[in-house]
């Protein structure tokens, strides 16, 4: 199944969201990129029954709109992800670089 993401409320300055098919691990990451943010007031993800329920993220902004919080925060995410990625690529090709040497 595909992961989707659920807006289960949305007001003026927060936004509640259902993580569908996600693996609540990732919201960890984001809950703390989100309270990095100098906009947003409060974020916190929550799970009431880890198997018959889905994962929440709630975010609370001083200013601005929540959805373009969580936005850059997933943007932040996937950046430092993606140096991860690249990062790793390099410590594999010396690895075997040095396996030939």
């Amino acid at each position: 199944m595909d992961p989707k993401l659920k807006i289960v409320s949305k007001e003026k300055n927060s936004i509640t969201m259902e993580m569908i098919n996600y693996d609540n691990t990732i919201l960890r990451p984001l809950a703390d990129e989100l309270l990095r943010d100098e906009q947003v007031e409060e974020a916190r993800y929550y799970l009431k029954h880890p198997i018959i329920d889905n994962p929440k993220i709630y975010v609370k902004v001083k200013t601005g709109k929540p959805q373009a919080a969580v936005k850059r925060s997933i943007k932040k995410l996937s950046k430092i992800y993606e140096n991860l990625d690249t990062d790793l690529a390099k410590e594999i090709k010396k690895t075997q670089e040095n396996k030939k040497n």
